[in-house]
């Protein structure tokens, strides 16, 4: 995996929002010390990548975007499946870490926990979420692209399930579909997002526009 500096540097060469890096920083954090990771939702994006994480495994349901990703060879590996269905493609405690960006959201509340509970089951060590905080309205852009939201998901609940939570993003009310920020000048707005992500979303996940959830199964 990357080291710290070497993932700032190489970021902000690619002209990345500063809050955006931080979500990266994120979720490099949580998957240190695991060998082998899941990519639920995977899509087209080179995240894990990106972070220098190696033996990745990428599940993706939409085959354009699973084709886009084999061409890119964003994953080591590529499942193609439904989320919903988790179980059947894959053995308890296969992975270290099983991984989910942007994805729990677009199930209803209740395949979101069945699949809180699979991707439980499937890892040995860590399971990671990464959604927006609460429901957030988000509209398919193609009949069967799977991009509409069905559920939200806050804190509370997380970590009524066992999850350790912190706030991303900045402030909730600055950001709309797909993380965007609403206002313009957008550099402006990157700049007021990031000082209220490190003054106070960060440790208020409640106020935030996304949450980064990590569960820890070592000892179970």
């Amino acid at each position: 995996m990357k080291s710290r500096l070497s993932l700032i540097l190489s970021l902000l060469q690619t002209g990345m929002e500063p809050n955006a890096i931080l979500v990266r920083l994120g979720l490099r954090e949580a998957l240190q010390g695991c060998a082998s990771t899941l990519d639920v939702g995977c899509g087209a994006s080179g995240k894990l990548r990106e972070l220098g994480t190696v033996n990745t495994t990428g599940f993706e349901g939409y085959l354009p975007d699973l084709t886009e990703a084999k061409r890119r060879k964003t994953h080591d590996q590529f499942v193609q499946g439904d989320a919903r269905e988790l179980a059947n493609h894959f053995q308890a405690r296969q992975f270290d870490a099983c991984i989910a960006i942007d994805v729990i959201e677009h199930l209803t509340k209740e395949d979101g926990l069945k699949f809180m509970q699979d991707m439980e089951r499937i890892a040995r060590k860590r399971v990671i979420f990464f959604t927006p905080k609460g429901f957030l309205p988000q509209r398919r852009t193609a009949s069967d692209d799977l991009q509409e939201h069905l559920s939200g998901w806050e804190p509370a609940e997380m970590k009524s399930h066992g999850y350790e939570v912190i706030g991303l993003l900045g402030p909730k009310g600055l950001r709309g579909e797909g993380h965007v920020l609403k206002r313009k000048p957008r550099f402006f707005w990157a700049i007021i997002s990031f000082i209220g992500q490190i003054a106070w979303t960060r440790r208020h996940p409640d106020r935030a526009a996304a949450i980064l959830c990590v569960k820890n199964l070592t000892g179970r």
